[in-house]
């Protein structure tokens, strides 16, 4: 009997994936567990494995291609099997899928396998309202790259002769003081008409020429030119899903920010000193303020919560969310227990997580089941800044850069590592003082390093 090859929920999230490459062709024998192909989902590049043994019949769908959950993909089957009434019945939901032959394919990306479910249960959708088309809608079409505009004649013009001639590649002949007074005065040569022998272009030519208005304005002429007035990214998975959630956050969520301003200056010294000790002891700032946050988040669960429409839910355990930043946008992988762990266990884990997010190599346990989050853009040289919630999470804090600044401390004026965060708050279940309570709790720990590894 034919199996269907379906787009699967490879993440709880995904709503639609982008086929980026098939490691199977028509024709070639199929194990149950082979790869058949990779597919982009809203957070990672995963593997499409095969649920059943046969040949692949067939390929409905292209690489480049996005295809709602649950839209078939291929059909694997015996050689001599009718799978006609299958495809045939498939046609609605792939006919108007792009052809996207000629499209370049993404790059691979070796990726952990997708963890085993059945054919069937992997094609169901999640349970939660989707933002674009229906599970096993046709795919919008995508609109047709306009064509290239071709690079305009040479102007005839301005005494063109008839038998100027050019170098085989076109490019225009002329001597080397020529093109180096070219190029000191901002001049293309390619609007020039020659006038020495055979069309050649000679000094005089340079000289009496106007100069454009400089070799970056030249070549954005050029650019549009050849590229025409725009070009049209494509989205990414990640990118579509980031969109979403924006919209879905900074609409509906009624949001304040909290921010506060610690002094880490104990914290610095700390961190020097653990680094004496070698670099097994080696801890970042975002390391310190993820364990205090952790830490405060024990003793204030109204802030460990989930907004879930009917009810409020408090969590008794501590999961924080780190943002970290990739090509097409972010993540958010998970530092599961975080107020178990010690800080050593934090960095340890935050900068493999950092770096598996990166390379697309996280797992969609590894980033789902968060319970706060956090978002440190201090790196960047970002003193404050407002983080946008990720529901349904009740909050977010965001995390600035550590500066010297001069504080006066019993009435003396002293210089301090001070940083800055903010807390985004979501109204429906934290309040402004319940909020401050919380940043004068992580105020504690931040400023009594101490605490955090005792």
């Amino acid at each position: 009997m034919a199996t269907k090859v379906t787009m699967e929920a490879l993440s709880p999230t995904m709503e639609e994936g982008r086929l980026v490459k098939w490691n199977k062709n028509e024709g070639d024998q199929v194990k149950a567990g082979d790869v058949l192909a990779e597919v982009e989902t809203d957070k990672a590049v995963m593997e499409l494995v095969a649920r059943g043994d046969g040949v692949l019949r067939k390929r409905l769908a292209n690489e480049g291609d996005a295809s709602p959950v649950g839209t078939l993909l291929a059909v694997i089957g015996t050689p001599d099997e009718n799978i006609d009434a299958i495809i045939g019945a498939a046609v609605p939901a792939t006919a108007s899928a792009p052809a996207a032959a000629s499209a370049k394919p993404a790059q691979q990306t070796a990726v952990p396998q997708s963890s085993d479910q059945s054919q069937s249960e992997a094609a169901t959708p999640p349970q939660q309202k989707v933002a674009g088309p229906a599970a096993g809608a046709p795919p919008a079409p995508q609109s047709a790259s306009p064509p290239r505009p071709t690079a305009p004649p040479p102007p005839k013009g301005n005494g063109a002769r008839p038998g100027a001639t050019a170098t085989p590649g076109g490019r225009q002949r002329s001597s080397p003081l020529a093109r180096r007074l070219a190029s000191d005065k901002g001049i293309q040569l390619g609007g020039i008409q020659g006038s020495g022998p055979g069309g050649r272009i000679v000094k005089r030519d340079i000289e009496n020429a106007k100069a454009t208005a400089g070799a970056a304005r030249s070549a954005a002429a050029e650019r549009l030119a050849t590229e025409g007035d725009f070009k049209d990214i494509p989205l990414t998975q990640i990118r579509k899903t980031i969109a979403r959630r924006l919209a879905e956050s900074n609409g509906p969520v009624p949001t304040f920010f909290l921010t506060a301003e610690f002094d880490a200056t104990r914290a610095a010294e700390m961190r020097a000193q653990l680094l004496e000790m070698g670099d097994q002891y080696k801890v970042s700032f975002n390391d310190i303020v993820i364990k205090a946050v952790a830490l405060s988040l024990a003793e204030h669960p109204e802030v460990n919560a989930h907004w879930l429409n009917d009810k409020i839910r408090h969590f008794n355990r501590i999961h924080v969310a780190m943002a970290v930043a990739v090509e097409d946008g972010l993540i958010t992988p998970v530092l599961f227990d975080a107020d178990r762990m010690t800080m050593w266990e934090i960095s340890e884990k935050a900068r493999d997580l950092a770096k598996r997010a990166r390379e697309r190599k996280l797992m969609p346990e590894e980033y789902t089941g968060s319970t706060f989050s956090v978002s440190n853009l201090g790196m960047f040289g970002i003193d404050q800044f407002t983080a946008i919630i990720n529901p349904p999470e009740v909050g977010i804090l965001a995390i600035g850069g550590v500066e010297e600044k001069p504080v006066v401390i019993g009435g003396a004026l002293e210089i301090r590592q001070r940083i800055r965060v903010t807390m985004s708050c979501d109204h429906r279940v934290i309040d402004g003082a319940t909020g401050a309570k919380f940043l004068q709790t992580l105020k504690r720990y931040v400023e009594n390093p101490l605490s955090l590894i005792i």
